[in-house]
């Protein structure tokens, strides 16, 4: 357990880092530390963030917990990779619409 929650700490401080030097000012979110229902990423990022850094991804599983921690704040969406492959990003179609029909 221990390792794996290592591995997801990594895994949020490296979306943070990839933000950051995209222009979105990004830190670890504080789930650590017992507060409830924050990202796992703290962003300007136009989304909330549930990093997940895993090889079966239950998808729908987790963009409901994103869906169910945003609480309405900012649209939800799942940001993961498994070994050897890129960085994903799942989000709801018309969040994105609304987000691209902002511009």
């Amino acid at each position: 357990m221990t390792n794996s929650r290592a591995k997801g700490a990594r895994y949020e401080r490296e979306i943070s880092h990839i933000l950051n030097e995209n222009g979105f000012p990004s830190r670890r979110g504080q789930q650590y530390c017992g507060a409830n229902g924050d990202p796992d990423v703290v962003s300007t990022f136009p989304f909330h963030i549930e990093a997940k850094r895993v090889e079966k991804l239950n998808l729908y599983q987790a963009m409901t917990q994103a869906i169910s921690d945003s609480k309405g704040e900012k649209p939800p969406c799942v940001i993961h990779r498994k070994n050897n492959s890129e960085n994903l990003i799942t989000l709801r179609l018309d969040d994105l619409l609304q987000l691209l029909n902002q511009n």
